[in-house]
């Protein structure tokens, strides 16, 4: 995979060269540009930005600017070194390797013009990221982000990219943050973990919360005793089948106490629909 990220402040992106993604980098599984978006403004201020049509506050990114910006990257024109991983990390054999574990993609939920890449903006006004995006995105060869600031870009930026890219608005949440650099953090880590080959194990994704459509359940690790609480005992009962069950109704008990509105889409089988009758059964009992 390749990504290539716009902005105003490329030092913002520099996590993208740790943990994880570093060792992506390592790997040859993830290319990683960051580019400057001043190097398109062409007044000698280096602008990228003007007042509003119609008043109001703030200041909107300038097409003119970010169009022939994104043009570059899309063309794989524009001139920029990749990032390199901050550090090395040890090479040693991982879980699916010892255990000969195949790598396995998740299929794309894009379905036409796959040949262009995948252009990312975040924004407040987008559509909610899920572990869905993230899955489906991982198996993309090339994805671009671009990076708004103050009342955000020209929507006629956004509208004529979409002659070269496959554009998503998106948003990681119902709050607003000065610009769009966090996001891409946020949903690069997300996206990039999930290519094959990258985490050691791949249980540790198909596993996480989102995946099955619930939260993930407690996890507890050594030592047995801690400050006077105790790893529940089926988790050292050695009973696989009772641990699987017993994870599955941690799971769905925090999933019916933190994100009710994630059961109405999840495959719950009668076992599941039985144990999430008692809880809201008891749940009534001490309301009343």
């Amino acid at each position: 995979m390749r990504i290539d990220v716009v902005t105003i402040f490329p030092e913002y992106l520099d996590p993208l060269r740790h943990a994880l993604l570093g060792k992506a980098i390592e790997q040859g599984a993830l290319a990683v540009g960051v580019h400057d978006l001043r190097q398109w403004a062409t007044d000698v201020h280096k602008s990228v930005d003007d007042s509003p049509y119609g008043g109001g506050p703030g200041m909107v990114m300038k097409p003119e600017v970010w169009g022939p910006a994104l043009d570059d990257v899309s063309s794989g024109t524009a001139s920029t070194t990749d990032l390199d991983s901050a550090l090395p990390h040890l090479s040693k054999p991982r879980h699916d390797d010892i255990h000969g574990v195949e790598a396995r993609a998740y299929n794309s939920a894009e379905d036409a013009d796959t040949d262009k890449p995948l252009l990312i903006v975040p924004t407040p006004a987008g559509k909610p990221f899920t572990q869905a995006d993230a899955q489906a995105w991982s198996s993309e060869e090339h994805i671009v982000f671009a990076c708004g600031r103050y009342e955000g870009i020209d929507q006629r930026v956004v509208d004529d990219a979409a002659q070269r890219y496959r554009v998503r608005e998106v948003s990681i949440g119902d709050y607003v943050l000065i610009g769009g650099e966090v996001a891409v953090l946020v949903i690069a880590e997300a996206v990039v973990r999930l290519i094959p080959g990258v985490l050691g194990n791949r249980r540790s994704h198909e596993e996480d919360s989102f995946s099955d459509g619930l939260l993930e359940g407690p996890s507890y690790t050594k030592p047995r005793e801690w400050r006077g609480l105790s790893v529940p005992e089926v988790l050292t009962s050695g009973d696989h089948a009772k641990v699987d069950r017993w994870r599955r109704e941690q799971s769905l008990a925090r999933t019916l106490e933190r994100r009710p509105e994630l059961l109405e889409a999840a495959e719950l089988d009668a076992a599941d629909h039985k144990f999430l009758d008692t809880l809201k059964e008891n749940t009534d009992g001490r309301e009343h």
